[in-house]
């Protein structure tokens, strides 16, 4: 089934950044799908010492960020899964830099985070690969704003594309 883009009055429009990067007429499933590869790929030859360096004071390590990504993976998804299943109460916010504060990411291999991000994304495939036309336009309530499942899963890609072009350009990783 193809997932297409939401309206912008399916998500706040703080998201809207991040759906917006998801290339026009992209099969989301598939896009999702390659994701977790392309990250690897891009990472390949980043070192330890490398992944644990900031590129600035106040910025995240190379694995703080795949820490992030796979926080927000976990996060995302349940609120899709949630509101997919038809459940009406609203869900809280987070805030990512609680989240990070919260361990120690550095301490971790990049290619254990790395695997870790692919192993959620290929479990939220799985299960959003089933999901139905109705249930990918059913709407719930996060962080006290509206959301509907397909808008949530193109936050997920499209937050991935951010951190890559982010890791590409800030950080200068080039796989």
């Amino acid at each position: 089934m193809m997932i297409s883009p939401p309206q912008s009055d399916e998500y706040a429009a703080y998201y809207g950044r991040y759906i917006q990067l998801v290339p026009p007429g992209s099969d989301l499933l598939v896009l999702m799908s390659s994701q977790s590869d392309a990250l690897r790929q891009l990472l390949q030859s980043v070192s330890e010492e490398q992944a644990n360096a900031c590129p600035a004071p106040g910025e995240w390590s190379v694995k703080e960020v795949i820490g992030h990504l796979s926080d927000v993976e976990r996060i995302f998804a349940y609120r899709a899964v949630w509101i997919a299943r038809g459940e009406k109460t609203p869900l809280p916010g987070f805030d990512q830099d609680v989240f990070s504060r919260g361990t120690d990411f550095n301490r971790r291999t990049l290619a254990d985070l790395v695997e870790e991000f692919n192993l959620q994304r290929r479990a939220n495939v799985l299960c959003f690969s089933a999901l139905t036309a109705d249930e990918v336009s059913r709407l719930g309530t996060a962080s006290d704003n509206p959301f509907s499942v397909r808008a949530l899963l193109y936050v997920l890609a499209g937050h991935v594309i951010h951190h890559m072009d982010s890791l590409r350009e800030v950080y200068r990783v080039e796989g």
